[in-house]
């Protein structure tokens, strides 16, 4: 009996009355509610643990494949605003957190989504890399951005 999940077994939905959406507001729940506020140091690691897991799970083999993947899961809409040999900033429109009151403090709260962009980006680039969230609707900006550090 396998005990393991894959990203294919996630698409396998049999709900015959309540269909394959759950609302927005759940996910944001779990995420805000749950695991930020309900875990030590707002959840980071396990938010990262998590999103690196999902991000090396994704059937993508190429950054265009991982943006289209964003897109049709509709956690945002990313695009590339910078890249270079050393660094590429990824900004992602229509994030889960738009539309959330904005936070007093300066603090970023789509850590998840840019450690789903790590475990891919590490899968497809082969490399060592590190993702950091610079920019989050939650605090006030235009959009969330994330700054992936590349290795030589």
């Amino acid at each position: 009996m396998n005990l393991r999940y894959t990203f294919d077994d996630m698409k396998k939905v049999d709900r015959s009355q309540l269909g394959e959406m759950v609302p927005l507001e759940l996910f944001r729940t779990i995420r805000l509610i749950g695991l930020n506020q309900g875990l030590p140091l707002g959840g980071k690691g396990t938010t990262l643990t998590i999103g690196r897991k999902i991000g090396e799970s994704l059937p993508v083999t190429s950054v265009e494949e991982l943006i289209m993947l964003f897109e049709d899961l509709k956690i945002g809409l990313p695009r590339i605003v910078h890249s270079d040999e050393h660094k590429i900033n990824i900004a992602v429109e229509d994030c889960f957190c738009k539309g959330l009151p904005t936070l007093a403090e300066e603090k970023m709260i789509c850590d998840l989504e840019g450690a789903i962009l790590e475990g891919a980006l590490t899968k497809i680039l082969g490399r060592k890399i590190s993702v950091k969230e610079i920019k989050c609707n939650a605090t006030g900006h235009e959009h969330c951005e994330y700054e992936v550090k590349l290795s030589s």
